[in-house]
């Protein structure tokens, strides 16, 4: 319906400012890695303002009450903008603020860091810091007034009260998880990760598995119909649905299928947990069902290894991918370093004369959260982000998990 650019580098993150009496129709708020936020009208292409002031790449929106925009950055703070104007600077972080959240109660905000902490923020001020998480805590989704989730780079979900305690942690995810997104009813909610799958939760328990055929999954939200969004790395939107009449044709389905089946699945992802894969079962093990959806089995067929998973609503196994790197081939990982294995550890020499640093990758990572991580530790300046980013790409080349090219024919719904 419409297209519009500002950003001289990728757009990270966006969200919607709701409608108010000077824009009836609301505006569009864009942050990216070139520091700046966009603001659009539904009108016109061009921003009708940006806003300055980050000193990196703005990677999380939220909005509030009366315009009130609330953003965070790679430079470890969050600001609070009102008109075009910054009105305040959030400080307290150590690391980038990967996720912020307005509350609905009148000036309460939320911040999530790669510190491994949340802060909770009353008129600019911290008023409280949850620990917990042992990994970066890349989302937030509000659940009400004095209870929101946390999703992290550890795999667990977290449901926190605004007054500190953690009151339940959920466990199912294999890897990152990056995004959440409540039900109505604020009791059930989705999440998407690093380990190819969206989850969906009620009564706090994952009762549904729904893989895709991309390693990231980036982005989850609700639609007002009910409907679940996804965006992920192979740059496909797809929804579900629960409603029959907008379920996709069989066609479509069988095509979704196909292209999931068709996908490759390194082990040391840890998508499908720790695999052994000399004790792999054959064919017939798929003649007995699975004891709950999302279940994954994994059988050997010849030299080759198959991933498949039970779906409660077919009762049948389906197949989610074939598994590289099968039981004939060792899965250790090749390289040690600080105690953990990796693919890869770049030697990187920034300066000429100085001493030369490590950059440790999996082909799992995303390059430029690996490059951005480089750099933090490092105490480098992001200004290299770029070129460390590429440095991964070009020589990790060939060395990739997931589909290798994208299949060609219309996106699926």
């Amino acid at each position: 319906m419409h297209c519009m650019s500002g950003h001289s580098n990728f757009v990270s993150c966006v969200c919607v400012i709701a409608p108010n009496e000077t824009y009836p129709r609301g505006l569009i708020a864009t942050g990216g890695n070139d520091n700046n936020i966009c603001v659009f009208t539904l009108d016109q292409p061009q921003p009708l303002y940006t806003l300055q002031g980050h000193k990196n790449t703005v990677c999380t929106l939220s909005s509030g009450k009366f315009g009130t925009l609330l953003s965070g950055s790679w430079d470890t703070t969050a600001k609070i903008w009102l008109n075009e104007k910054c009105m305040m600077t959030l400080q307290g972080h150590t690391a980038a603020v990967w996720a912020v959240i307005i509350l609905p109660e009148q000036g309460l905000m939320l911040s999530g860091s790669a510190d491994k902490t949340i802060k909770l923020w009353k008129a600019g001020r911290c008023e409280r810091t949850f620990t917990g998480h042992e990994d970066c805590v890349r989302g937030l989704a509000v659940i009400s007034s004095t209870e929101f989730f946390s999703c992290s780079n550890d795999s667990s979900i977290r449901r926190w009260l605004v007054t500190g305690e953690c009151v339940q942690v959920y466990y199912s995810h294999t890897n990152y998880i990056y995004s959440l997104a409540v039900f109505p009813n604020s009791q059930d909610f989705i999440s998407t990760g690093e380990d190819r799958s969206l989850r969906i939760w009620r009564k706090g328990e994952c009762c549904q598995t729904i893989r895709l055929p991309a390693q990231s999954v980036w982005c989850c939200c609700l639609l007002p119909n009910g409907d679940i969004a996804v965006g992920a790395s192979d740059g496909i939107i797809r929804i579900f649905t629960e409603a029959e009449e907008r379920m996709a044709s069989a066609e479509d389905l069988q095509a979704f299928e196909d292209e999931l089946s068709k996908a490759t699945i390194d082990p040391k992802t840890g998508d499908l947990g720790d695999i052994k894969l000399e004790d792999l079962p054959g064919r017939e093990h798929l003649n007995e069902p699975g004891n709950r959806d999302g279940q994954t089995r994994l059988i050997k067929d010849g030299q080759k290894v198959e991933a498949y998973q039970w779906s409660v609503s077919d009762g049948r196994w389906m197949k989610i991918g074939d598994v590289v790197g099968g039981s004939n081939q060792q899965t250790s990982k090749s390289v040690v370093y600080e105690g953990k294995e990796y693919d890869y550890v770049f030697t990187i020499d920034v300066n000429e004369g100085g001493p030369s640093m490590k950059l440790p990758y999996n082909v799992s990572d995303d390059p430029w959260l690996a490059a951005h991580n480089f750099l933090q530790k490092n105490d480098l300046s992001p200004m290299f982000l770029d070129q460390v980013a590429n440095f991964i790409i070009e020589n990790t080349k060939g060395h990739v998990v997931g589909p290798a090219q994208p299949s060609g024919g219309d996106p699926l719904t």
